[in-house]
């Protein structure tokens, strides 16, 4: 097979694995009623599960000890025994269909926050302050120390009375262990402090206390960072060092490796690596400490496909690949493969939508699978052929909402044609994958067009539907996913009429050259704004970005924004906060930009040769509204049935003879301007009822 590496099974300890494949530990976020594993965690991951990984380890960052709070991040509780039947409930859940499942336990130290539910008082060895979370802490006493070594062997127990195949112990992130390892935050000079002996003591007292507490029956791993990048942090022979010293007792049946620390902005990007990224960047760091260790090592980073992870497995750089991004994008990649549908998978694109919410506290959903997360609602996975008549489904617009409409549409077995004005499908991804960082989110695209194709349905393209096309098709049912256009004409004086601005769509798209000398104004602070800016610093461009906002690009995320902070201050980009764009003039052949401080109504001017400005889009509506009338349900939606992930009671009527005509929904930018996962979800949930 082509997949022989791959699909190998593997011995952990006293467990035998399936195959070589890990959904590795990361905060789900989905943790309820106090952090335990309920109804929505459960369906998570017997999801996966029933897609073939082989291995999850759940549970990132789920805490030992009541002063590691959970409840920011709704991570797991294993503080108290009211976790244990949850965790029956999910290893029953993993088992049925023949997977594992492990938990990452800790103690997070300083890398929280203290202002909320508990209000504790954070932990350090030192007492240093956390960057990332900005949160203060106390130096850790001994008597502090002794009791939460013991709380990680309480957790683990309740792990394995929960029927839970191991504990992976956290070392990495900076929590509590790895803490006491890097002399970047451990100062101390007693035992646990100093020397490498004492600086390895707490994580080896916590090994030694989980083991005694679970037997040797019972899987016990460590993940660990195999390079911090801080020039005072733990180097890559450093941490050789520490993993055969741990290696060495014997009690670690697994290595869990990572490449960099992620305490500071810039090193939190490195851990979770986005599309600016190339395939598994920090291999060679997981592949060094396993030249120095004796038990399988398993290392995530960027690793999407199985024609990389095959490779990777089959050049025996480590053990297990993780693949935990990749699953959240389709969580049956391992069933597709044995399958032979490889082409068939959903390729995670590295959006980082899924951790970028987790660093908000938000549930982690993926940018272009709305069934994840929601597989206890009863999104499906797999759509499932309709039981009732075939429909005729006309979709217009080609964006990601349109694509997926016209995707489920044709899983139920229904007649299903697309209509997109321009030449080639995707809408907004394909002006977004023109950016330098974004090129990868066309992958969305190209997962839409291959299903499309499989599926049969007729892909109009370079073909604007109207009034007359569309009634001589005689929908059943018609579905405007007609997006929008850019926002420019909301403050007059901008100029946008006389010509005196243009949008990020018209740089990105070609449509408009970059200038030499350019102004970027940026009230909207996500991707466009700041993609745009990248794009013209790269084409030589001298670029100021200027928001009215925080700071440019303030609404893209944690993993996210570094990149593009690295590339726009190597390229020399000016960015500016607190001011918004009052006018555009023109003076001679350049262009004058009046631009008035968001606190002080200061005003200032900047002499330039191109204004470029993102403002978001505004529905295109015009179709809707010639149709509304005409339509069987005057183009509403039932919310109440829509939340509920109901059938739109309206569909009854298809069914009836009187009434005529069609139902008319819209989706996606046409509605409103959200995002890529919003158009997604809401054609999802609408359409799979059809």
């Amino acid at each position: 097979m082509a997949f022989d590496a791959l699909l190998e099974p593997i011995q952990i300890g006293k467990q035998t694995i399936r195959n070589r494949v890990v959904s590795t530990a990361h905060a789900e976020v989905h943790a309820t009623d106090g952090g335990m594993t309920t109804a929505r965690y459960v369906k998570y991951y017997e999801e996966k599960a029933k897609g073939g990984c082989g291995l999850s380890i759940c549970g990132g960052s789920s805490v030992v000890s009541i002063d590691s709070p959970q409840g920011w991040w709704s991570s797991v509780n294993l503080s108290t025994d009211r976790i244990i039947p949850h965790f029956q409930n999910l290893a029953d859940a993993v088992h049925k269909h023949g997977g594992k499942i492990m938990i990452q336990i800790t103690h997070m130290g300083r890398r929280s926050r203290w202002d909320g539910y508990d209000w504790p008082v954070l932990l350090s060895p030192s007492g240093i302050r956390e960057p990332v979370h900005r949160s203060t802490c106390k130096t850790i006493e001994e008597e502090e120390i002794w009791r939460i070594i013991k709380d990680f062997a309480q957790a683990a127990r309740r792990a394995k009375e929960g029927g839970l195949d191991g504990v992976e112990l956290s070392a990495v992130h900076q929590h509590l262990i790895d803490q006491f390892w890097s002399p970047r935050v451990n100062k101390r000079t007693d035992q646990w402090g100093g020397s490498f002996e004492n600086r390895m003591r707490f994580g080896m007292e916590v090994l030694k206390a989980v083991r005694a507490e679970v037997g040797d029956d019972f899987v016990v791993g460590l993940r660990i960072c195999g390079d911090e990048f801080h020039p005072d942090g733990l180097t890559h022979e450093d941490m050789k060092q520490i993993a055969a010293y741990y290696d060495a007792t014997g009690q670690v049946d697994f290595f869990g490796v990572i490449g960099s620390g992620s305490d500071t902005h810039n090193s939190l990007a490195n851990v979770i690596p986005n599309m600016a990224y190339p395939p598994e960047p920090f291999l060679h760091l997981a592949a060094g400490i396993k030249e120095v260790v004796s038990v399988p090592v398993i290392h995530a980073q960027n690793i999407k496909d199985p024609n990389q992870a095959e490779r990777i497995l089959a050049g025996g750089y480590v053990d297990m690949v993780g693949m935990t991004r990749a699953h959240i994008a389709d969580p049956h990649l391992i069933a597709k493969v044995k399958m032979g549908q490889v082409d068939r998978i959903k390729q995670c694109v590295g959006a980082n939508y899924c951790i970028d919410r987790q660093y908000q506290g938000l549930d982690v959903l993926c940018i272009q699978n709305a069934a994840t997360s929601r597989e206890y609602m009863g999104l499906p996975h797999i759509i499932e052929k309709s039981q009732g008549p075939k429909r005729k489904v006309v979709v217009v617009g080609g964006g990601p909402g349109g694509m997926e409409a016209a995707r489920v549409a044709a899983e139920r077995g229904h007649d299903a044609t697309l209509f997109e004005a321009e030449e080639q499908l995707g809408g907004q991804i394909t002006i977004a994958a023109k950016a330098p960082q974004r090129d990868q989110i066309a992958g969305i695209t190209r997962w839409y067009q291959l299903e499309l194709t499989r599926l049969g349905v007729d892909q109009r393209l370079g073909t604007r539907a109207d009034e007359a096309t569309i009634r001589d098709l005689r929908p059943d049912i018609l579905i405007l996913a007609t997006g929008g256009q850019p926002f420019l004409s909301q403050v007059a004086e901008w100029g946008a009429a006389e010509g005196l601005i243009v949008s990020s769509w018209d740089i990105l798209g070609g449509k408009v050259a970059p200038g030499k000398n350019v102004l970027v104004y940026d009230t909207i602070c996500e991707f466009s704004g700041v993609s745009v800016t990248d794009y013209l610093a790269d084409k030589g461009a001298k670029v100021e970005i200027v928001t009215d906002d925080v700071k440019p690009g303030a609404a893209v995320g944690g993993t996210n924004f570094p990149t593009f902070y690295r590339s726009l201050y190597d390229k020399e980009v000016i960015m500016t906060s607190d001011l918004a764009l009052h006018k555009v003039y023109r003076e001679g052949d350049a262009l004058v930009a009046v631009l008035e401080n968001e606190y002080t109504g200061a005003q200032e001017e900047r002499v330039v040769d191109q204004v470029v400005v993102e403002n978001g889009v505004r529905p295109d509506e015009a179709l809707y509204y010639a149709l509304k009338d005409q339509s069987r349900n005057h183009g509403q939606v039932d919310l109440e049935a829509l939340y509920a992930i109901q059938p739109q009671p309206c569909l009854a009527s298809l069914d009836e003879e009187q009434g005529g005509g069609f139902l008319l929904f819209r989706l996606g930018d046409c509605t409103a301007p959200r995002n890529i996962h919003a158009a997604i979800y809401d054609a999802l949930r609408l359409c799979k009822d059809f």
